[in-house]
């Protein structure tokens, strides 16, 4: 399968990916990120931000890209992308389903996405991911599972994402909330036919939140290739705004603290690929720096102290600006 073309590649940074949530749409929730965008965010200058992004870590060794339908004009800024470069043939591509945009890329929208997980919208956002992406659709993940979800106890739907495998798109999960944990096991007892269901998983964890670690090291074990989101934290742990011991950390290393949170993160012997939500190429670069951040155990266990509460960090992370 086209996903496996990750597993072969080589070069340092082809454990981190990038990751379009942030530039895709006008508005996320990310902190600092005023600050990284054009004033005027309009799609025009939103694409070319994204085009700028996408040379850059593929100059980088970057090899997988991953966006969703409710990331605005991600995937319809990524084809483009694809199709302006031929070469970039070894290139990884997931998408999502299960979120709609609905914020008519305003800034100031009410309400920026609708979930639903049914089999309705996996046919309709499919036919509308393929309608951009085409054959270069690797992967498509249902966005953001929890315990919660029909989608975990759909059988119908699990015969439609079988069927999706068997045309050589490979079918993965993500998970979002405090019981990532319970997700993650639920969807990897899902089998088809008596085979498992999901060859991926995508997750967040990160400094502050790394209560899925156990469950992430169970879909490892199981075969499934973890990809890592959210690693930053939604911008908590850079650009200032990073706790006390991780700002000695990246000193006492001679680099930046997001080298050092994403450095932690890639030490994880689970962690197959890790997202950078990098909305600037000097982000991007500082987020590459990770691969060559070298923690001794000691350093590790220090940082390992700054965990919340699972609760506590899914409660602050509802409490940030899209901005």
């Amino acid at each position: 399968m086209p996903f496996d073309r990750l597993a072969t590649a080589t070069t340092p940074t082809a454990h981190l990916g990038l990751g379009l949530a942030a530039v895709g749409r006008p508005a996320y929730l990310t902190l600092g990120r005023e600050a990284e965008l054009p004033v005027q965010r309009t799609p025009e200058a939103m694409r070319a931000r994204t085009h700028e992004l996408l040379d850059a870590a593929y100059a980088q060794g970057v090899r997988y890209f991953d966006a969703a339908r409710s990331y605005g004009r991600a995937e319809e800024f990524l084809a483009e992308w694809l199709r302006e470069h031929p070469e970039a043939d070894d290139v990884t591509v997931g998408s999502k389903w299960g979120y709609t945009y609905v914020g008519e890329w305003r800034m100031d929208a009410e309400v920026h996405e609708v979930k639903d997980h049914s089999a309705a919208a996996f046919t309709r956002q499919l036919a509308e991911s393929r309608e951009l992406l085409g054959d270069r659709l690797d992967l498509y993940q249902i966005h953001s599972l929890t315990p919660d979800s029909p989608a975990l106890t759909d059988s119908a739907l699990h015969e439609r994402l079988a069927q999706l495998a068997e045309e050589g798109v490979t079918a993965g999960f993500s998970t979002s909330g405090p019981a990532q944990a319970d997700t993650i096991r639920a969807a990897l007892g899902i089998t088809v036919a008596g085979r498992p269901l999901f060859r991926t998983v995508q997750s967040t964890y990160n400094l502050l939140e790394p209560s899925a670690a156990d469950a992430l090291a169970e879909a490892h074990e199981a075969g499934l290739t973890v990809i890592v989101k959210e690693a930053m934290a939604n911008g908590r742990l850079a650009g200032g705004q990073e706790p006390r011991d991780l700002h000695m950390a990246a000193q006492a290393a001679g680099t930046t603290p997001d080298a050092v949170a994403l450095a932690a993160v890639l030490r994880r012997p689970w962690a197959g690929v890790v997202l950078s939500g990098a909305a600037t190429v000097g982000a991007l670069h500082s987020n590459l720096l990770a691969t060559a951040v070298e923690l001794d155990e000691d350093r590790l266990a220090a940082l390992d102290q700054l965990a919340e509460e699972p609760e506590v960090y899914w409660r602050r992370r509802a409490e940030l600006p899209w901005q």
